[in-house]
């Protein structure tokens, strides 16, 4: 970021919005995501805030934003104490957020900052949410897709609460809705899911998401595979249901397949072949058994987590800078001199 942002002189009483954006070892991005969404913020009608959640970055994430914020009212550094995860990282930013709206947005800019006045604009319309829909998914690759496709309507199928499909963490959230989130104290967050437990009026845009600008994303395959078992086990208990349902058709069809051999050795005198089919057998149910004890071990491991209590992040440090837009503005309107925050 090489050029100052010019802010407009707004009066005091405007409301004030929070962009969080959650990061993790984003260093090569930040100079361009600060080049595209503070010119965005600054032709806002309103105050703004950015709170950047460092969730345990080692790449000198936080030292750039510090530099940052000490040149650029309304930015403030939320350094978590370890890597958390992205959903704790969301959840520290909402908490820290004091914006009478807020906005979630990654650093990688695969969702367009630009969007951002649309949003703001349908929620001074009467939104308390606007949900920010994928119309096409650039610099993803068609296997990646076609399983986040699949993905979503599966978890529509098998929950309770309709989460709207093709949707990310990119939304809007009134404070109201902010308020009724940060009441859902669980460990076992899937950000997505409770987005949409809290409902209230929703608007929807669509939008095109665009390709990593910088640097390299950190989910994996085994990683979104978590993350979609996640999204699963919180908001459903129909594994369970379909592991009883395995089981039924298990124990079906060994007792049609007994039957067989009986009938085979009382009419036919054909005696039991013997090892292989029994192998096959043993070996069939073992993997269900084992599959049925997996699926249960997942409840059971979220009940242990939930029942500890731990909290659901650690906090090293909150680094602002010496004054927020608001004071900002208010000393260029007043001509009162640059007071240092104690």
């Amino acid at each position: 970021m090489n050029k100052p942002v010019e802010f407009p002189v707004i009066p005091f009483d405007k409301p004030l919005l929070s962009l969080v954006v959650p990061l993790f070892n984003e260093r090569p991005v930040l100079p361009v995501f600060f080049e595209r969404v503070l010119p965005v913020l600054a032709k806002l009608d309103l105050h703004w805030e950015v709170v950047l959640v460092d969730d345990g970055s080692d790449d000198g994430s936080a030292r750039y934003i510090r530099d940052v914020i000490n040149r650029t009212p309304g930015v403030r550094l939320v350094k978590l104490s370890r890597n958390f995860g992205k959903e704790a990282a969301m959840t520290a930013g909402m908490e820290h957020a004091r914006g009478d709206a807020v906005i979630v947005l990654d650093a990688d800019l695969q969702d367009p900052p630009e969007q951002i006045p649309a949003m703001v604009e349908c929620w001074q319309s009467g939104a308390e949410v606007v949900l920010m829909q994928r119309r096409s998914r650039a610099g993803e690759t068609a296997f990646k897709r076609w399983s986040a496709h699949f993905f979503y309507r599966l978890l529509n199928r098998t929950s309770r609460t309709n989460i709207p499909v093709d949707t990310g963490d990119f939304r809007l959230m009134s404070r109201k809705a902010v308020n009724a989130l940060l009441e859902l104290k669980e460990r076992n967050r899937y950000m997505k899911g409770l987005f949409a437990w809290v409902g209230m009026p929703t608007r929807i845009i669509q939008y095109d998401r665009e390709p990593r600008v910088a640097g390299e994303t950190k989910w994996d395959y085994p990683g979104l595979v978590g993350l979609a078992l996640e999204g699963l086990t919180s908001f459903s208990i129909s594994p369970l249901r379909w592991a009883i349902l395995i089981g039924l058709i298990a124990a079906s069809m060994g007792s049609v397949f007994g039957l067989w051999i009986v009938v085979k050795a009382i009419m036919l005198g054909d005696a039991t072949s013997g090892y292989p089919s029994l192998v096959a057998i043993i070996s069939f149910l073992g993997g269900i058994q084992l599959m049925s004890v997996g699926i249960v071990g997942e409840y059971v491991g979220k009940t242990y987590i939930e029942s500890k209590q731990r909290p659901i992040y650690l906090t090293e440090e909150v680094f602002e800078g010496r004054e927020s837009v608001r004071q900002h503005i208010n000393r260029k309107m007043t001509g009162a001199p640059h007071v240092k925050a104690v």
